[in-house]
């Protein structure tokens, strides 16, 4: 029995004033797993309840399949409801399966084959066989073990209730259902939050297994690239989202192609733009009426006059009407990558020699256990670890934030910038351009102007810092570091609130940016291609840097 498929047509869904969704078409056919990337706030989430039928779009509509599983936010369940409660509603469908599966063998048994309803029992009989085996309900009850002790579940009571939960928990419980429950076509939205990197590699088995549709949103670069067969990027273009064949590795290489189009075609057009101008401007001023003859020019000056003058008439019209085409089908000038350099750069450099920062056995009771460690003035550090074990905590004693225990040494007149990841402003009810001016400075913030940075759309702006979304405040803080790097910068989990793309562009920034980077981060995709050291917390926790070189080359990704 073939699977369905998923089916939308010229989807447009508002929120607000804004135009969530305009236009968008997909076709999903079984055994395709398409990963859905943007901005936040492009549509991916938006776009995700409309197929699953969750919200009802303002134009367009939707074919989808009858079985199809929605991993929510937040689960469909009352907080009384127990563990137990949703492992059987993740079976019913297998259960029912096998249950009218052997009602059929039983009519089956004592129906004479000779008999006028035989023929249609056979067929029902056939039907529901492709339906059990489409959703191996025969081991349904092993893969619900499986699952559950894949995600961390396994050690739980079925009597649990749903409110005793961490919110982790009931994530991860909502994942479990879905996959033990094995649906035709299975939406996710962020499936990788709450997970460890184990857990993580088992939901990417898991879903490279499934036979039906898979969409799935997602920041997780490295599960993007596990687990997809296409990427659509829901980013504004003109014609709309673009589907790309293959891995997040192939969607990137296909962009760095694309962007390298790009600046080609605009730099030739550059180049045709000031051909014309200066033919233009030549031949205009030998066409000009009160030029007299150059003297190779006299004999026979005005007999050729009326002839030459308008060749080069003709030539001015052309290069004009060149140069309006142009104009009109211009191409627009491909932003520049994010980077934390900058021309204007005016940190003072630090006095003396030797680590900028020195840790020797400092320690906070209850958030991080003793570390030995120091910065050097070039230093690329990658601090990992489970949640927990005092990530934050460190880059807080290295901005100087937290006084702990043990020693630490900072070099005199050192500049340091933290990126933490809870962002807040002091005056909530400035603008973002406001606020941006104020903290640079009017002159380094007309060198570095915010919008350039590519961090924030031109609308943000004008709107005050108190009604920007947290990933927006975070984008406002992190262009500011941007603007005036500092001598050390610290970022704590970088990545959150960004868009794969810029979450590529500000790994090649790290790579590339003054002074010493220090960067605490759970995202496997940066881990895998980071230049520098990587120093893990947790069991013997902060006993110095790895060393570890970084695995691959520039645009590496598995």
């Amino acid at each position: 029995m073939p699977l369905p498929t998923l089916f939308a047509h010229d989807l447009i869904h508002t929120l607000g004033t804004r135009r969530v969704l305009d236009g968008v078409t997909l076709t999903a056919s079984p055994g395709h797993r398409i990963g859905l990337i943007g901005e936040n706030g492009v549509g991916k989430s938006t776009l995700l309840r409309v197929l699953a039928g969750v919200v009802e779009p303002d134009a367009g509509s939707v074919t989808r399949p009858p079985n199809l599983g929605f991993l929510h936010q937040e689960m469909p369940y009352d907080t009384s409801a127990t563990i137990g409660d949703v492992l059987d509603e993740a079976l019913r469908e297998a259960r029912e399966d096998l249950a009218q599966l052997e009602r059929l063998t039983e009519l089956l048994a004592v129906t004479p084959q000779d008999a006028p309803g035989y023929a249609e029992l056979v067929d029902r009989y056939d039907g529901q066989l492709g339906r059990a085996q489409q959703r191996e309900a025969w081991d349904a009850d092993r893969r619900a073990t499986i699952v559950f002790g894949g995600l961390g579940l396994g050690g739980l009571e079925p009597e649990r209730t749903l409110g005793s939960l961490s919110g982790g928990q009931r994530s991860r419980l909502a994942l479990a259902a879905l996959l033990v429950r094995r649906p035709s076509a299975l939406l996710l939205d962020e499936p990788t939050n709450h997970l460890d990197n184990d857990a993580v590699a088992f939901v990417e088995e898991q879903v490279r297994g499934l036979p039906g549709v898979v969409l799935v949103a997602t920041h997780d670069r490295a599960f993007l690239d596990a687990v997809c067969t296409d990427v659509i990027d829901l980013d504004a273009v003109v014609d709309g989202p673009i589907r790309y064949g293959g891995t997040y590795s192939t969607y990137l290489a296909a962009k760095r192609a694309e962007r390298e189009r790009w600046e080609r075609h605009w730099a030739e057009e550059q180049e045709e733009r000031a051909r014309l101008r200066r033919s233009a401007g030549v031949t205009a001023h030998r066409v000009s009426s009160d030029r007299g003859p150059r003297d190779n020019e006299k004999m026979g000056y005005g007999h050729r006059a009326g002839r030459v003058q308008s060749q080069i008439s003709r030539r001015v019209r052309n290069a004009t009407r060149r140069l309006e085409e142009l104009e009109r089908s211009r191409i627009g000038e491909p932003p520049r990558p994010l980077r934390f350099t900058g021309s204007a750069l005016a940190t003072p450099a630090a006095e003396g020699e030797g680590p900028l920062v020195s840790i020797h056995g400092a320690w906070v009771p209850g958030r991080l256990a003793a570390v030995h460690t120091q910065v050097s003035a070039a230093d690329r550090l990658l601090i990992t670890g489970d949640n927990g074990t005092g990530k934050s905590t460190l880059l807080a004693i290295l901005a100087g934030r937290i006084t702990p225990e043990g020693e630490v040494f900072q070099r005199p007149g050192l500049t340091v910038g933290l990126l933490a990841q809870d962002t807040y402003f002091g005056r909530p009810d400035r603008t973002v351009r406001d606020t941006y001016n104020e903290a640079l400075g009017a002159e380094r913030a007309e060198a570095v102007p915010l919008v350039s940075l590519g961090l924030l759309h031109e609308a943000d702006l004008d709107q005050q810092v108190g009604r920007l979304s947290a990933g927006q405040r975070r984008r406002l803080a992190l262009a500011l570091l941007v603007a005036r790097p500092p001598q050390l910068l610290l970022l704590d989990e970088p990545t959150n609130h960004l868009s794969p793309g810029l979450c590529d562009e500000l790994e090649e920034a790290l790579g590339d940016g003054p002074g010493a980077i220090v960067v605490a981060s759970h995202d496997r995709w940066l881990k895998r291609r980071w230049r520098g050291r990587e120093m893990r917390l947790g069991g013997r926790s902060g006993l110095g840097g790895s060393g570890r070189p970084w695995r691959g080359g520039k645009g590496a990704g598995r």
